[in-house]
């Protein structure tokens, strides 16, 4: 695809968001009620749930309000960005449900895995949404300026997690997308950092192992 606006760390988001979606959905079907594990205590989770703040907050802070803008006198395409905020906040809501649920076996209405495999299917959606209907807009109607003003809101919330959160973000991603993304969001002076301390930390991890010590990590 020949993008006009270079949308690889937005891609490489919704791919690393697709990437762990099976694995949060076998975690929630075989946690073990006998040693209570629990997929919420596990580095994936919290690595899966900070990504979806981030790239969400960074959408709803630098690129939903200047693409209304654009998009003023066009009802049916505002609406299909509306659609996305709606979409956005059952999502939250959902992770926040998650968060409170408690962690029995029963797989009832409303219990943990009913949440989970909810949250799976509502996010898959919306990123095949998002990606069809209002990207393409996106592209249509944003300036260069536009899209790099998204792009350092989207750098500058990713700053604090990066260390845990670019390793995790760029795993299975070949070399050209990872030069592409550590452009996009990191100063080339922590290139090293990442190379040599952040990706092998990683590496080590198992990060749907539920241990809950190890979420120490994202603090």
């Amino acid at each position: 695809m020949n993008d006009r606006l270079d949308m690889t760390v937005t891609r490489t988001v919704h791919d690393a968001l697709r990437r762990e979606l099976p694995h949060l959905a076998h975690a929630a079907a075989h946690r073990c009620s006998v040693c209570r594990a629990d997929p919420r205590e596990t580095v994936g989770w919290h690595l899966l749930v900070t990504a979806l703040v981030i790239h969400q907050g960074a959408e709803e802070e630098a690129l939903w309000p200047p693409l209304r803008r654009a998009l003023a006198g066009r009802p049916l395409d505002l609406a299909r960005v509306e659609a996305i905020e709606v979409e956005h906040c059952a999502l939250t809501a959902l992770v926040d449900s998650i968060a409170g649920a408690p962690a029995d076996p029963d797989d009832g209405p409303g219990s943990l895995l009913d949440l989970i495999t909810s949250f799976v299917t509502g996010l898959e959606r919306h990123l095949d949404h998002e990606e069809s209907a209002v990207l393409p807009l996106v592209q249509a109607f944003l300036s260069q300026d536009q899209w790099d003003d998204f792009t350092r809101v989207h750098a500058r919330r990713i700053a604090p997690a990066s260390p845990l959160l670019l390793p995790w973000l760029l795993d299975e991603a070949d070399e050209r997308t990872v030069t592409a993304v550590l452009s996009g969001l990191l100063p080339r002076s922590a290139w090293h950092g990442f190379t040599h301390r952040w990706r092998p930390a990683y590496a080590e991890l198992d990060v749907w192992d539920s241990r809950g010590e190890a979420c120490a990590l994202l603090g």
